[in-house]
C-alpha cells in the first residue's frame, strides 16, 4: 500500500512541476489575463466615471444629465407668410427643426441602411463595428467607422463644443488622448441619450443637427437649399445625395464637386440595394443612371421673397426679443406674418417688369447725358465728387491715407474686378469706386405695398427694385414729396366741413401772400386755369392745383393737416397753402393707410405686419392686432370714396387709362401724383378690398426725367398698381374679388349726382367765397 500510494504521489508531483513549473509561461499568462480583467473591470468604470466628472479637471467638461435629456440648438427664427410659406430666416446658423413624421421614409431607410443598418439593434454603442474596426486597423484594410448615429448624434450636440473637448489637462497632451476622450465622452452621451429619447426621435434630431455646407444646418434647410423641397418630399436618389454629404461636405458637395457627388450617392444607393431597401439590380441601375437634379439657392436675407420686408421688420422684432428675453438669431422662433405669398409674388413680378422697361426708357431719354439736374435743369457740377464722400470706401480711403492725400482720389479711380446689377442679370466688369457711384446713381428706384383696409394687414411689400444692390427701403423707410397724391386730404378737410363733391368752382388759381412774396400756383400744364367750371370731384379726377388751392386757402392749411394726421399720415407736415399739392414729405406706407381709412368707412386701422409670435415648441408667445380710431365720419369716408372713383369715371381723369379689365364689375379709385421736374411719381389705387401703392424716383430729387410728362405717376408708377391688381384677380384662390364700394350704414346724407346740382345748391357753405381772394 505505501509503494503504491508513493508512486501517485510521484505522479502527481510530476505533473505539477509539468504544469506549473516547467510550464511557467501557461501560469504567468493566466496570471496577467486575471490581473488585466480584473483591472478593467475596476478601471474602465473608474475611467468612465472619472471622465463623466471630470475628474481634477482632466477630461473636460460634459453636459449636464438635464442638458442631454434636453437638448439644445442654435436655431433659425423662421418668418410665416399668412398662407403658409416660409419668407426667409434670421440666423447665425441657418437651422430649422423637423420632426420624425416629417421625414420621407426614403431620407429615413437611406440614412439607416447607409450609417448604421443595426441602428434598431443597439443601444447606442455597436460592438460588432467596434470589432470591425479593430480587424481593418489590424490588417491595415480599414472597412469604415464604427459611430452609430447615436454617436454621431451625440457628437453633434456637445462633444464638438470647444469647451468640453479642450478644456481638460489630458485633452492637451496630443491628438490621440484627445481623440479617446472624446470617444468616450461620446459614448456616454449616446447611452443616456438612447435612454431618454426613442430611435425616430434620435434620427430626427441627428438630421436637426447635421451640417450639410452652404450655410445650411439641418435636414429642413439642406432639403430647401440643394433641391428647393420639404424633407418629407425627399426622393431616394436625393436622399442619398445629402446623407453622402454627411461622411464629408465638401468633398460630396453636388455643386462644388458634382463628381464626387454623384459617386457617392452611387455608394449610398448600393447599400440599399445591399440591404433590400432598393428591390432589384434593375431598379438600382436605373436610379443610378439618374444625374443629380439640383434646385440649389443658397438662404440669405438678398433671396427669396420679401427681402426689403424682412430687412425692415427686422428691427421690430429685435426690440420685440429684447424685451421678451428672446434672441431673435438662436431662439427658433416661429413668427407669422400678414403677407401673403401669392400677392407678394404678384408684386414682386409687377414692379420689376415694368421697372425693366421704365429703366431702357429713362436711359433713352437722357442719350447719354447726366441725369442729375438743378431745378433749372443744369447739370450738377462735382454731384458725383460729393456724393462719393458719403460712401464707406471714401471713409476708409481717408481713414488710411488722410482727407487731403492725393493717394485718395488715385484709389477712388483704380479699377477692380466687381460684380454688378442689371436688369439682364449681374455681371461681372471691372469698375472703379467712382465707376461704380457713376453707374448706380442713373438707376430709377421704386417701392409698391398693398393693405387689406378693413383688417390693417399688409400683403404685399416691395421695398424696391433688387435688395442685394440697392439696400434701402422705399415703404416704410424712404419718405418724399407726394405730389398730388396729397390733394384727397385737402378735399377730405373741405367735404368734412360741409362742401358738395358737386360744388363747381372755376378753375382759375388763387394768390397767396406769403413773406417771401406773392404765391401762385399753376395748373401741370404750366397755366393758372381756363375760368372753366368744375365740380370737386371732377377738380380732384383732372388733378387741377387751382381748385386745389382755393379750397386750401378756404379750409386753411393748419385744418388740412389736422384732417390727415387723423387719416394715418404721421410724418411732420407743414401749414402752408403749398401744402396741398404735397410738399411735406410723407412714406408710401402712410398714404396707403390713410388712403385706407376712406374705403374702411372712416376708421383709420394702422397698418400690420406681423400676426402672431411663436416659440420652437409651437407655443404663441404673442397675439398682436392693429390699432383703431374713428378718424372721420362715415359719410365723409364714403363721399372721398366717390371722389377718387372720378379719377377713373369722370372725362380727363387721371385713372382714365387702367385697363378695361380691371373696370369690368368692379369699382376703383385712383389718383396719381407727381412732383417737381417729375422727381417722384406716384399712384394710389383703391378697391372694396384693397388700397395699394406704387412710388418710382431716382436715388435723389435732382435725378429725374428730362421732361415732366415722361415721368408723372400715370406712366412711373400707375402700370405697377394695373399689373398687380391683373395678377390678383386672375388668382382664384385668392380671396381678393371685384366688387363694389359698401355706402354708409346710415344711408347717404346727400344725393351724389352731380348732374343735378348747380352752383347754387351745391353745399357751399359759405356763398360769399371768392377764390380770388388771397390769404
Amino acid at each position: 500500500m505505501n509503494t503504491s500510494s508513493s508512486t501517485r504521489d510521484t505522479i502527481k508531483q510530476k505533473i505539477r512541476s509539468f504544469l506549473f513549473i516547467e510550464r511557467s509561461w501557461f501560469n504567468k499568462i493566466v496570471k496577467y489575463f486575471w490581473i488585466l480583467f480584473i483591472s478593467f473591470c475596476i478601471g474602465f468604470p473608474f475611467y468612465i466615471y472619472s471622465v463623466s466628472i471630470n475628474l481634477f479637471g482632466l477630461f473636460g467638461g460634459m453636459p449636464s444629465y438635464v442638458a442631454i435629456e434636453n437638448p439644445e440648438n442654435d436655431l433659425s427664427s423662421e418668418i410665416i407668410s399668412a398662407d403658409g410659406v416660409s419668407l426667409g430666416r434670421y440666423f447665425r446658423y441657418n437651422r430649422s427643426q423637423v420632426a420624425f413624421n416629417e421625414l420621407s421614409p426614403d431620407l429615413v431607410n437611406t440614412l439607416i441602411y447607409s450609417e448604421d443598418h443595426r441602428f434598431y439593434e443597439h443601444s447606442g454603442m455597436d460592438f460588432i463595428a467596434y470589432l470591425r474596426v479593430i480587424y481593418g486597423v489590424l490588417t491595415l484594410d480599414p472597412k469604415g467607422g464604427g459611430s452609430t448615429i447615436t454617436q454621431q448624434l451625440a457628437k453633434n450636440l456637445y462633444t464638438q463644443n470647444p469647451e468640453l473637448a479642450l478644456d481638460g489637462t489630458l485633452s492637451k497632451l496630443g491628438r490621440y488622448p484627445r481623440r479617446l476622450i472624446q470617444k468616450t465622452k461620446e459614448w456616454i452621451i449616446s447611452y443616456h441619450l438612447e435612454k431618454n429619447f426613442t430611435k425616430e426621435e434620435i434620427i430626427a434630431m441627428y438630421l436637426n443637427t447635421a451640417e450639410f455646407g452652404s450655410n445650411s444646418y439641418g435636414i429642413k434647410v439642406a432639403a430647401e437649399t440643394y433641391f428647393g423641397k420639404t424633407p418629407d418630399s425627399l426622393n431616394v436618389q436625393e436622399s442619398a445625395v445629402l446623407v453622402g454629404m454627411l461622411q464629408a461636405i465638401t468633398k460630396f458637395n453636388p455643386v462644388f464637386n458634382p463628381e464626387n457627388s454623384l459617386s457617392k450617392r452611387n455608394e449610398v444607393l448600393a447599400k440599399l440595394l445591399k440591404h433590400g431597401y432598393i428591390q432589384s439590380k434593375q431598379d438600382f441601375d436605373s436610379i443610378k443612371a439618374l444625374p443629380i437634379a439640383l434646385s440649389y439657392k443658397v438662404q440669405n436675407q438678398n433671396e427669396g421673397l420679401a427681402t426689403y420686408f424682412r430687412t425692415v421688420i427686422r428691427n421690430d422684432l429685435m426690440k420685440w426679443c429684447e424685451e421678451n428675453g428672446y434672441d431673435l438669431w438662436e431662439s427658433g422662433l416661429k413668427i407669422y406674418t400678414t403677407i401673403d405669398s401669392r400677392m407678394q409674388r404678384y408684386a414682386e413680378e409687377a414692379l420689376t417688369n415694368h421697372m425693366r422697361n421704365l429703366q431702357k426708357d429713362f436711359k433713352n431719354s437722357w442719350n447719354g447725358r447726366d441725369p442729375w439736374m438743378d431745378e433749372n435743369f443744369n447739370t450738377i457740377k462735382g454731384f458725383l465728387e460729393s456724393r462719393i464722400k458719403q460712401t464707406d470706401a471714401y471713409r476708409n480711403y481717408v481713414a488710411k491715407y488722410g482727407v487731403d492725400s492725393d493717394s485718395v482720389k488715385i484709389m477712388l479711380n483704380v479699377k477692380k474686378p466687381m460684380r454688378i446689377f442689371t436688369w439682364d442679370g449681374e455681371r461681372d466688369t471691372l469698375f472703379s469706386s467712382m465707376d461704380s457711384l457713376n453707374y448706380y446713381k442713373r438707376f430709377l428706384q421704386a417701392g409698391f405695398m398693398s393693405m387689406d383696409p378693413h383688417t390693417g394687414e399688409v400683403k404685399a411689400w416691395v421695398g424696391g427694385i433688387n435688395h442685394k444692390y440697392f439696400k434701402y427701403d422705399h415703404v416704410k423707410q424712404g419718405t418724399r414729396q407726394p405730389g398730388s397724391t396729397f390733394k384727397p386730404f385737402t378735399y377730405g378737410t373741405a367735404i368734412e366741413n360741409g362742401f358738395s363733391p358737386c360744388l363747381k368752382l372755376p378753375d382759375i388759381s388763387p394768390s397767396f401772400d406769403l413773406p417771401s412774396g406773392t404765391w401762385r400756383p399753376p395748373n401741370s400744364e404750366g397755366g393758372y386755369g381756363n375760368g372753366e367750371k368744375y365740380t370737386l370731384r371732377q377738380a380732384m379726377a383732372r388733378s387741377l392745383n387751382s381748385i386745389t388751392a382755393q379750397l386750401i386757402q378756404k379750409v386753411k392749411p393748419e385744418n388740412v393737416v389736422d384732417f390727415a394726421k387723423r387719416a394715418g399720415i404721421e410724418s411732420p407736415l407743414d401749414a402752408v397753402p403749398s401744402l396741398c399739392l404735397g410738399v411735406s414729405d410723407v412714406s408710401l406706407f402712410e398714404l396707403i393707410g390713410a388712403y385706407s381709412t376712406f374705403v374702411n368707412e372712416g376708421i383709420y386701422t394702422q397698418p400690420y405686419y406681423i400676426s402672431r409670435i411663436e416659440d420652437k415648441n409651437g407655443n404663441i408667445v404673442e397675439v398682436f392686432t392693429p390699432k383703431t380710431r374713428q378718424a372721420m365720419n362715415e359719410q365723409t369716408a364714403y363721399k372721398m370714396v366717390y371722389m377718387l372713383k372720378g379719377g377713373v369715371e369722370e372725362e380727363g381723369g387721371t385713372s382714365r387709362g387702367l385697363p378695361a379689365e380691371l373696370k369690368i364689375e368692379n369699382e376703383i379709385g385712383g389718383k396719381t401724383g407727381t412732383t417737381n421736374n417729375a422727381s417722384d411719381g406716384w399712384y394710389m389705387g383703391i378697391t372694396p378690398n384693397l388700397v395699394s401703392g406704387a412710388w418710382v424716383g431716382g436715388d435723389e430729387r435732382s435725378i429725374h426725367y428730362r421732361s415732366w410728362d415722361k415721368g408723372q405717376g400715370s406712366k412711373t408708377a400707375r402700370p405697377i398698381w394695373a399689373q398687380y391688381m391683373l395678377k390678383v384677380y386672375g388668382d382664384t384662390t385668392l380671396p381678393y374679388k371685384k366688387g363694389f364700394f359698401k355706402l354708409p350704414s346710415s344711408g347717404m346724407d346727400a344725393t351724389l349726382d352731380c348732374d343735378r346740382y348747380e352752383q347754387s345748391d351745391s353745399g357751399n357753405p359759405d356763398e360769399s367765397w371768392n377764390p380770388d381772394d388771397s390769404i
